[in-house]
């Protein structure tokens, strides 16, 4: 089984991959629309396709912390007001020798939280202000090392990137629609069935493999951030008991929605539909709590 360190190091890598990955398919996707639905366009729409998507790569590398906080609602926490937050949080930043994060709350009663940030330097965490009183000590440590380790395993960069370019290929195929309705196909080019099919593929599968991609990635950084967190804090018991009290309460986060339902600890959508069969679990953000709570008291 691979280290922390390894473990850290191909997230960098994987991170890398994936934009080098997207930006192709991306581009492919701009190559096609103007090839075949724009009369010759393709080079035209494939310099505009990887124009856009070198963009929203580098503005969420840069910028995606702030987007969330912002979507979220977040405000930067009152020092004297979280005193002791800001206490247990800096005792995991050197427990875990990971930097002081920034620490915000959102005002709302549902319990939950996460981290955000491109890199430990510029770590965020944010809590609800229902998980900071309804938690014990030992339990909000465990779910301060959970947040901590996503920042420390670079997981959070690695999601950003994965949501961002997930959000462009659907941009890109409803640009992929208009052009079918809108945009001059040659309808005397040989092979014009095939082409019909690889449209149908993009305009349905694309988007649904990606999101199963971003939900994959998702579910198994849970898993690493659960170990680690257990391994900073040495009580794994303190974040299952955690994880026992978010499970139980029911209440939706409303400052929270499907593209960024992923980055927090327990999914803040409360899909009360999800009785843990093969269909419900593969499009979960996160993974069963009854799973995590079992490897964490085996530990």
């Amino acid at each position: 089984m691979p280290n922390i360190y390894q473990n850290i190091e191909k997230n960098k890598q994987d991170t890398f991959l994936i934009m080098v990955l997207f930006i192709g398919f991306i581009s492919f996707i701009g190559w096609f629309v103007g090839e075949y639905y724009f009369g010759g366009e393709g080079i035209t729409f494939i310099t505009m396709a990887f124009l856009m998507s070198g963009f929203s790569s580098v503005f969420s590398y840069y910028f995606s912390d702030q987007v969330v906080l912002g979507i979220s609602g977040a405000k930067e926490a009152d020092k004297t007001q979280y005193h002791e937050l800001y206490s247990l949080v800096e005792n995991m930043s050197i427990a875990s020798g990971i930097p002081m994060p920034r620490v915000y709350v959102i005002n709302d009663t549902a319990m939950n939280a996460f981290a955000t940030g491109r890199d430990p330097q510029h770590g965020v965490i944010c809590f609800t202000t229902g998980i900071v009183a309804s938690l014990e000590k030992r339990e909000l440590e465990g779910v301060i090392a959970h947040e901590m380790s996503h920042i420390g395993n670079y997981d959070i960069r690695l999601m950003s990137i994965v949501s961002v370019l997930v959000g462009t290929i659907t941009l890109l195929v409803d640009w992929l629609t208009r052009g079918s309705i809108y945009g001059r196909r040659r309808s005397d080019r040989e092979g014009s069935d095939l082409i019909v099919l690889i449209s149908l593929f993009v305009l349905v599968l694309s988007p649904i493999i990606a999101s199963l991609i971003k939900l994959a990635i998702s579910r198994h950084r849970e898993y690493l951030a659960d170990a680690t967190a257990a391994y900073i804090t040495r009580y794994p018991k303190g974040l299952a008991n955690a994880l026992r009290k978010l499970h139980k309460d029911r209440e939706v986060l409303e400052a929270a929605n499907g593209a960024t339902a992923h980055l927090y600890i327990t999914n803040p959508l409360k899909n009360s539909n999800n009785n843990g069969n093969l269909l419900s679990n593969l499009f979960s953000t996160h993974p069963p709590i009854e799973e995590r709570i079992k490897r964490l008291e085996e530990m």
